[in-house]
């Protein structure tokens, strides 16, 4: 039975090792037969014109610019925000006067976590 089984398992390893050169000698060809597809002479110009349509570029093609608004996932991306003395204080007063995260950042045009920060700074968060 274990011999069977043995015998077999051989006789599957030899097909796979036919399959793996048969593999190999088909796509040997058909790389071969691209630079006379696409029109050119010989494999060398071939790979010349390879070259010269990537520039020189390795690994990865980098697509052409398309903005800062493309590479953020189709949203605008906001621009830092410059916190200064005054929108301490103001963050401070709009704290006193009772009004959320959300609504501070919203009615400076900064970001939630900012507020945060400078509510942290102020010493306006309570310690957990």
């Amino acid at each position: 039975m274990v011999t069977d089984k043995l015998k077999e398992l051989d006789a599957t390893r030899a097909k796979l090792a036919s399959l793996e050169k048969s593999i190999a000698d088909e796509l040997n060809k058909e790389l071969a037969a691209l630079p006379g597809k696409y029109g050119f002479d010989s494999a060398k110009a071939f790979l010349a014109a390879v070259r010269a349509a990537t520039a020189g570029r390795r690994g990865k093609a980098k697509p052409a610019k398309a903005g800062k608004a493309a590479k953020a996932g189709g949203r605008k991306r906001r621009t830092r925000a410059v916190i200064t003395d005054e929108t301490r204080a103001q963050v401070k007063k709009l704290v006193d006067a009772g009004k959320t995260g959300t609504e501070i950042a919203a009615a400076l045009k900064i970001s939630v976590p900012s507020v945060q920060n400078i509510k942290k700074a102020l010493g306006l968060v309570k310690k957990r």
